[in-house]
């Protein structure tokens, strides 16, 4: 059960969005996750965007029953400046996990310009004093042209309104090892609201998929690798619904993920949208 958190934090992390601002703006959007039928978990993201900058947050959390068998949260962020070219680099991003009383804490650091810094991790446990887990050496070659998971994903979206097309390659690194992060198979697809979800409309949806690269990979696939692979055998990898909200300025209409489905040998794993706020900041307007 300890390694399920690990698993929907890929998961969750893997399909955030990308609007191309005039303006400054900041979207929050609430999600509910379902595994197997049981809601087990809630997601809060906040993303914070400029023609310069961009900022996002994702917080998320064990839900009820599952709360107490599993008492798992999550925060992460990622902020970072946007190239000349419209490239998303970051500056530094933050992984912090709590599993009952024990806390892990990633960072990474890089020079906003495409180019990683540093890494820390810091562990810490009720009542005790942090503890350093950093590496002493970082393999070679595990960092080269790599991205956190946030931004990857924007640099794909930042181009999804011009050309309809899934279709994305990132090198990504962890901390123990490098991934690339796959986005295939545009299908589009009306959606209609329910319950569990607020959207409606016509949505485009897409493929994810995490194949390894370099570092410490283990022969038999292990946590969010498991998961894809059980997916892969059931006819269907990591599928990503990705839908317009409506704005007063259509031109300010981001594509944001509102559906999200996982097929596992445990049953299916539904991610729904199910609430949307955006507050744009007037650029004309004086503090």
């Amino acid at each position: 059960m300890k390694r399920l958190p690990t698993a929907l934090y890929v998961f969750i992390l893997t399909f955030m969005f990308w609007n191309s601002p005039s303006s400054a703006q900041t979207q929050t959007m609430t999600y509910d996750v379902y595994a197997g039928g049981i809601h087990a978990l809630d997601a809060k993201l906040i993303i914070k965007t400029s023609e310069k900058d961009y900022d996002i947050t994702l917080s998320s959390a064990t839900h009820g029953f599952l709360k107490t068998l599993a008492p798992w949260s999550g925060i992460f962020s990622t902020s970072g400046q946007i190239s000349k070219d419209n490239k998303p680099n970051p500056l530094e991003h933050l992984s912090i996990s709590t599993w009952k009383s024990s806390t892990e804490e990633k960072k990474y650091t890089y020079d906003g310009k495409g180019k990683f810094l540093d890494y820390t991790v810091t562990e810490s446990k009720k009542d005790k004093e942090p503890v350093d887990k950093t590496p002493e050496k970082i393999e070679e070659g595990l960092t080269k042209d790599s991205t956190d998971l946030l931004s990857a994903t924007l640099e794909l979206l930042m181009t999804l309104p011009a050309t309809q097309t899934c279709a994305g390659n990132s090198i990504i690194f962890d901390g123990d090892r490098s991934f690339k992060l796959l986005f295939t198979e545009t299908t589009r697809s009306p959606l209609k609201k329910s319950k569990y979800n607020i959207f409606e409309g016509d949505s485009l949806s897409c493929q994810v998929e995490v194949s390894p690269d370099k570092g410490k990979w283990r022969k038999k696939p292990r946590g969010w690798l498991s998961i894809q692979e059980q997916g892969r055998k059931k006819g269907a990898l990591p599928t990503i619904w990705l839908g317009l909200m409506p704005e007063p300025n259509p031109n300010q209409s981001p594509y944001i993920p509102v559906k999200i489905r996982v097929k596992t040998d445990y049953g299916t794993l539904f991610m729904h949208l199910t609430s949307y706020k955006n507050d744009e900041e007037d650029p004309q307007k004086k503090p």
